[in-house]
């Protein structure tokens, strides 16, 4: 259950829904390919080894000066203290190496939703369910453990596996945003794709 919030506006007592919880609380998800851990300043390797393909596929420019060990060490360190986002590192159950990433941010508490992300490593980690089970493991976490009503996300055109994943996790395209990326001298489109809390099978 939701909890209530009651609240005065022009002399009348209104009532609002909120979320049951924020992401204060950094859980781990576990699923039989993999874990889902919160981010660590250890994990700053793995982050700074994606593989080209990976930066390309979610559009990631390298931002000089940002990607060095120290800075990213310190970006991971610093996620634990911020009740608006969730970080967690994608472990291989099998191998127990560091697979990705995956996010869920920009916690909008008045209108019970956020914005989701994940990146795989490279493509050693592609085509075997991993990104999939655990964007199932952490949208179930926003859904069941949050109470968030809606999820957004972006997926570049060039990308149309990452699209198939999420319209089976059933997502549905809301709209593009044309040419809303610069690849390589080329201009890219980008789709929002979103999920709501009764469309959601689990």
């Amino acid at each position: 259950m939701r909890n209530l919030a009651w609240f005065a506006r022009d002399g009348w007592l209104h009532v609002r829904m909120t979320l049951k919880t924020d992401f204060a609380s950094k859980p781990t998800l576990e699923g039989s390919l993999v874990v889902l851990r919160p981010v660590a300043a250890a994990d700053a390797g793995g982050l700074l080894a994606l593989d080209p393909e990976t930066e390309r596929l979610t559009g990631s420019h390298r931002a000089a000066g940002f990607f060095t060990r120290e800075n990213v060490e310190n970006w991971y360190t610093t996620r634990a203290s911020h009740a608006d986002r969730l970080d967690l590192s994608i472990i291989e159950r099998s191998s127990g190496q560091w697979a990705g990433e995956v996010v869920l941010n920009e916690l909008d508490v008045q209108n019970e939703s956020c914005g989701f992300r994940i990146a795989l490593q490279g493509p050693r980690f592609y085509g075997r369910g991993l990104g999939t089970e655990a964007a199932r493991l952490v949208i179930g976490y926003a859904f069941g453990a949050v109470g968030v009503h809606r999820i957004g996300l972006e997926v570049f055109d060039f990308n149309p596996r990452a699209r198939h994943v999420y319209e089976k996790l059933g997502f549905v395209h809301e709209g593009t945003m044309r040419d809303a990326l610069r690849w390589d001298g080329q201009w890219v489109d980008c789709h929002v794709m979103g999920l709501l809390d009764r469309d959601w099978k689990g």
